[in-house]
């Protein structure tokens, strides 16, 4: 371990060499009446820890931190001690001022802290900004960046960024997407396949390729003003090999390292189910956690404290800065699970409201489960994860097969029920994230060879059941993507209509392909549908074990009740409507919410093969014939 640290420490000697007494300041500048007023500022140049560092104006300091690397001091405050607005970070050799920083601590946004956040009420769309819309040409290549634009390369950079993103929200609220989760745009320095952003360099700064900070919060800000929400996608879990610390690292336990491996990289065992398992053996956990996800994606070390400070104060300074309206964080279980604990915690109490998502990419609803905050089986392993949401993997991994098999004791519909019949294992099962898709995965349309119906059926149920439905980019237009064949590069085609050179434009539904119509316009009518059905956010359920491959379920509250018909059959059924007379009793018809005709619900039900339908139950008779023992009851619980 001696050996190799000596050899970055070598190389990034080369590098200080020319670097100002004062060559950065993180985070660049802070607020005013935080919760946390306890801040600690990284002060980075060549030998700055020979120095000595004072505060001008009266500024006092709590706390200095020398570490092994004399490149590095850490320099803590408490920020509702300092009466002014800015101050000087002076760097002084004896009583000479050899560099200085003007720190500023600015002003919070009104009702800054209460800031809403994403819930079940939204629809998150997810967009890989390198392969979305190309809205600025100029900065498809940068100066200061290794990797150059080439769209003839499946994994190099496409030209894709925020201003394409900008341009196309009307498309993106039209839709029905209410929130906006981007994979990482903070810069990614790497040599090859830096358009994915999950290997980040610098993580205050946006990657030029994709714009500039400013740019980041006017996305956000125009979202705003739609009543929308940007969601930062954010890594904990590793760095870009490439990363300015990386390459000089403040402590030898920054990052975690494998002895007989290149550069300390060893990689993980992904077997991230040894966090609850009590019986695990020690190297198998410490493989899944401590191991490289990638070779050059060195694992962060958040049992240092200096690290779990840094980590959080990054994620503070991005939700005031760029006014998001949540995180997403990457690989969240492969993390120190007692540190990031504190980490959400230290975001929440800031933000109350604020909702974090992590990817609990695990097969079972015990594990996933576990992950949530207050959870009941995170309890029996004497843990809180302080987590307000997780991604159901389950239902994900549950889904294909359940459309593509015929009804069984465990496959077909009954393999969606028995998902969902696990749901007393989550504390908030509202606060839980649902979909077919996303951006490491096979693409859904993919998998069912471009069907409508399949995705008809699959965005009717993540868009009916509990929780928070996320669609990914293009499959509203029935984008494919053979991951098999084509790698991550084929499930992250560029959108049709995004660049220039494009023959057809997606995002103009006047100018879309008949059978992109057909996927969009579904996908339209049913997300804008959802956006006012309170009933759809957090209404109860109540489920019916499916029968002939149809599963039935009923989302209802005090005022209203919605009937979702799944059919996954290859022939037409016929429902016994007094099969679920406990939850149709004093309705008699519906509205199909797709082709808004009402569909009287008398003795039976006929519903096509491989189809849904989504039914707003009335309670008016009109000129209804009812059947002897459906008489009209106009008290709701009975």
């Amino acid at each position: 371990m001696k050996k190799l640290y000596t050899i970055i420490a070598l190389s990034a000697a080369v590098i200080a060499f020319s670097q100002k007494p004062l060559d950065k300041v993180e985070p660049g500048f802070w607020w005013k009446g935080m919760k946390n007023p306890e801040l600690q500022i990284l002060v980075y140049g060549k030998d700055i820890a020979n120095n000595e560092i004072e505060l001008s104006d009266g500024v006092q300091i709590k706390d200095i931190q020398k570490v092994e690397n004399p490149n590095y001091v850490f320099v803590t405050v408490n920020t509702n001690e300092i009466n002014v607005p800015k101050f000087k970070i002076n760097i002084k050799k004896g009583r000479k001022n050899i560099g200085s920083y003007v720190y500023e601590l600015k002003q919070r946004n009104p009702n800054s802290a209460n800031r809403e956040s994403f819930t079940s009420k939204d629809v998150m769309y997810l967009i890989m900004p390198d392969r979305f819309a190309n809205g600025d040409e100029k900065n498809d290549s940068s100066l200061n960046l290794t990797e150059k634009a080439n769209r003839s390369l499946p994994n190099g950079r496409h030209g894709g960024d925020l201003r394409g993103i900008i341009n196309n929200l009307d498309y993106i609220q039209n839709l029905g997407a209410t929130a906006v989760w981007l994979t990482p745009v903070n810069e990614d320095n790497e040599k090859v396949y830096s358009y994915h952003g999950y290997a980040q360099t610098d993580l205050y700064k946006i990657d030029e390729r994709y714009g500039t900070n400013e740019e980041y919060r006017e996305l956000s800000q125009k979202l705003n003003q739609r009543n929308m929400k940007l969601v930062m996608d954010y890594v904990t879990n590793h760095w870009g090999i490439s990363h300015w610390m990386i390459k000089d690292l403040p402590t030898k336990d920054w990052i975690h390292w494998f002895n007989g491996g290149e550069n300390g990289f060893k990689r993980s065992n992904y077997k991230t189910t040894t966090q609850f398992d009590t019986n695990a053996s020690e190297i198998d956990k410490r493989s899944a956690l401590d191991g490289w996800f990638d070779t050059t994606m060195p694992d962060i070390n958040q049992k240092n404290p200096l690290v779990l400070k840094y980590l959080t104060q990054n994620a503070i300074w991005w939700i005031e800065y760029a006014e998001l309206g949540g995180f997403r964080v990457d690989t969240y279980p492969y993390n120190d699970k007692e540190a990031m604990a504190k980490w959400a915690k230290a975001i929440t109490n800031e933000y109350p409201k604020f909702n974090i998502v992590g990817e609990t990419w695990l097969n079972t609803a015990g594990q996933i489960s576990a992950w949530q905050k207050d959870s009941k089986t995170g309890e029996a392993a004497n843990y809180n994860s302080n987590l307000p949401s997780v991604m159901d993997f389950m239902l994900y991994g549950d889904m294909p097969k359940a459309i593509k098999e015929k009804e069984g004791w465990d496959s077909g519909m009954n393999r969606i029920y028995n998902s969902l019949s696990s749901d007393f294992l989550y504390p908030d099962i509202n606060n839980v994230m649902v979909f077919f898709e996303n951006h490491d995965t096979e693409r859904w349309n993919e998998i069912f060879n471009d069907d409508p119906k399949a995705y008809k059926l699959g965005l009717t149920l993540i868009s009916t059941v509990r929780g928070i439905p996320q669609i990914y980019y293009g499959s509203e237009v029935g984008m494919r993507g053979d991951k098999n064949k084509g790698g991550d590069a084929d499930i992250r085609r560029d959108f049709p209509g995004g660049w220039k050179s494009d023959k057809v434009n997606a995002f103009n539904p006047s100018t879309q392909t008949l059978d992109q119509k057909e996927f969009y316009q579904f996908t339209q009518k049913l997300l804008n549908w959802r956006k006012g059905k309170e009933v759809i956010h957090t209404g109860k359920t109540k489920n019916f074990v499916p029968r002939n491959n149809v599963f039935v379920y009923f989302r209802y509250n005090e005022n209203e009740s919605v009937m979702v018909v799944l059919n996954n059959s290859e022939k037409e059924e016929t429902l016994d409507l007094n099969h679920f007379d406990e939850s149709l009793k004093g309705f008699y018809s519906g509205i199909d919410v797709i082709s808004e005709s009402e569909i009287v619900l008398d003795k039976s039900l006929k519903i096509p093969p491989k189809s849904s339908l989504i039914l707003e139950l009335k309670r008016d008779l009109g000129e209804v014939n009812i059947l002897p023992n459906r008489k009209l009851n106009k008290n709701l619980n009975q």
